[in-house]
């Protein structure tokens, strides 16, 4: 008597042909050194990672895998059930969620991505792979970037939650996530408040101050304002800060109300200007400059990181959170808090 041992698992439905792709750039990619598929795959994983995972592998490169729309193709589960199984299926080796910058200059994007391997990898496999494609993504050509249409409002300074869905005709550009502090530029000035060389060719520090008013109302400034409080941003960037340097020295600490913007950057242009460091010899001036176009993003919370610095696919208060069972470890400065508070309040409460 043949007896037949069936598996108590779940099967994934069929992947249907009317699944959502990503746009291009996002989606799924599959990373190489994978085994031939069989009938055993993720057989050590739980029933549910087991379920999500088969049908995630038989998903084609370049479909949607947002939570959203993986919980719309699996009934069995809700978006939280299954934003656990993909921690879990990271944590096990099976992928890891990217972010990649595309584009150059102005146009800088960053898109999603999310490497799947049918094969468990430790993280000495997916740091080497992620380093190459790294490598391989900073010295790849990049093509011109399109000029903006003039009515087209710049992007949005924060990152969506979700990968954006639909198909897109064929040929169509892909619509990556802006990069906050890389936003497309602000219009030019009217001519009649400044000179035409302005509208043509502005400046790093014009730009930065122009972008204050964009980032904070209270530091709103005019296409006058601009121009006189230049040469003294210029001066700042000629001492060899970053433009991220000189928007958070002039944006830090502002009071609730700010009468007079332009006076508030003009002292603290002259008060913050940092000083002159001389030039090392051991550092070329005209040395590239190492890029990053590749950052791994914590399956968790959404936190990127370099991918050594995310083990497992996640963050370190995340992966200390995992490993402790769910269980966070208390941070000392917030139990310091904790206990000021709750002594303040028992101040309050004493009787007078």
């Amino acid at each position: 008597m043949v007896i037949q041992h069936c598996s108590s698992a779940l099967h994934a439905p069929a992947v249907s042909a009317a699944y959502p792709m990503a746009k291009p750039g996002y989606g799924k990619r599959s990373a190489p050194g994978q085994q031939a598929r069989t009938r055993d795959d993720f057989a050590l994983l739980p029933t549910r990672e087991r379920y999500v995972a088969g049908f995630v592998d038989h998903l084609p490169d370049g479909a949607s895998m947002s939570v959203k729309q993986l919980a719309k193709q699996l009934p069995l589960y809700g978006q939280q059930a299954i934003s656990t199984a993909l921690k879990a299926l990271s944590v096990a080796g099976h992928l890891r969620r990217v972010r990649c910058s595309v584009g150059a200059g102005d146009e800088t994007r960053w898109v999603f991505r999310t490497f799947w391997s049918r094969t468990a990898h430790d993280n000495e496999w997916w740091n080497a792979y992620l380093a190459s494609e790294n490598a391989a993504q900073a010295t790849a050509p990049t093509a011109a970037p399109q000029a903006p249409a003039p009515d087209t409002a710049p992007p949005p300074p924060w990152v969506p939650d979700e990968e954006p869905e639909g198909p897109s005709p064929a040929g169509q550009a892909p619509e990556p996530t802006a990069v906050p502090p890389q936003r497309t530029p602000p219009q030019a000035p009217d001519a009649e408040s400044a000179p035409p060389a302005r509208e043509a060719t502005p400046s790093p520090a014009y730009l930065a101050l122009a972008r204050l008013g964009r980032d904070d109302h209270r530091l709103a400034l005019s296409a006058h304002d601009c121009t006189a409080l230049e040469p003294l941003a210029t001066q700042w960037l000629d001492r060899g800060v970053t433009l991220d340097y000189l928007t958070n020295a002039l944006t830090a600490g502002l009071p609730a109300q700010v009468d007079s913007p332009i006076g508030l950057l003009r002292r603290r242009l002259i008060d913050k200007l940092p000083p002159r460091m001389p030039a090392t010899a051991s550092t070329p001036a005209d040395a590239p400059t190492p890029t990053r176009c590749l950052l791994v993003e914590c399956i968790d919370c959404g936190r990127p990181g370099r991918p050594e610095a995310l083990p497992d696919g996640l963050c370190r208060p995340c992966h200390q959170a995992h490993t402790a069972g769910g269980q966070p470890s208390p941070d000392p400065t917030e139990i310091v808090a904790v206990k000021a508070h709750m002594a303040n309040l028992r101040d309050l409460l004493k009787p007078v």
